[in-house]
């Protein structure tokens, strides 16, 4: 089975994301491209001792309601609504992208999260990551079982009742919640003195950070095919 995204009607289900606070944000489709700029919100939800923060940049639910009541931002989402499987054991991903980004040291990598008792987890493929060129060009990842590839997201210390570690295969087998596209790893530094652990607080929300040191730049996705074994 072949799952296919060209944007020619719309986000098809993507979208991006504002903040833990204003929710998802509509993604601007020029030309049959999805498009997404800079700024990118922070998201600190697995600070250390998690991995740490990242961008998020391309986000598509996978199952349930959560797909389905903001059609206004998401458009309909072609991977629920034709039933797609969500066992993405061995699947390959391909993106046709281009852009123009400054990374800072990140690296645009997918994100698989799923639900298992009430508990997220979400496995980061920085094993195989993609590159954003300014030219067009398709490149194909492989969602290979092996942890060796990939790394767990966890959890920073006050979401422990809602982000955790679920074994990477239990995951992979149902990734019932969504598959992202992110930048990873984010140098969050505080600007200006900052008084005990940065961890503990929130960056952009507590205090505010040099976002010099953080990517800049444009992502043009044009088509995603997933190709489930």
């Amino acid at each position: 089975m072949r799952y296919v995204e060209t944007f020619d009607a719309g986000p098809g289900g993507w979208y991006g994301w504002i903040s833990n606070a204003a929710g998802p944000k509509p993604l601007e489709i020029r030309q049959s491209c999805a498009i997404i700029r800079s700024p990118w919100w922070i998201d600190y939800n697995h600070a250390p001792p998690g991995a740490g923060y990242l961008h998020l940049l391309f986000m598509l639910n996978t199952r349930g309601k959560a797909g389905e009541h903001q059609h206004e931002v998401q458009g309909q989402n072609h991977f629920i609504r034709c039933g797609y499987p969500t066992n993405f054991t061995n699947a390959r991903i391909t993106l046709r992208l281009k852009g123009e980004l400054d990374a800072k040291g990140a690296r645009l990598v997918l994100l698989c999260q799923a639900v298992q008792e009430d508990l997220c987890s979400g496995w980061l493929l920085t094993g195989q990551p993609f590159c954003v060129t300014p030219d067009w060009s398709e490149q194909t990842a492989t969602i290979v079982p092996d942890p060796a590839q990939w790394t767990c997201l966890g959890t920073r210390h006050d979401r422990t009742d809602f982000y955790g570690e679920i074994p990477l295969a239990t995951v992979l087998r149902d990734v019932n919640t969504d598959i992202l596209l992110v930048l990873y790893p984010l140098d969050i530094a505080p600007m200006g003195p900052l008084e005990g652990n940065p961890h503990v607080l929130r960056p952009e929300k507590d205090y505010p950070v040099w976002r010099a040191r953080l990517p800049e730049g444009y992502v043009l996705l044009d088509e995603v095919w997933i190709e489930f074994a």
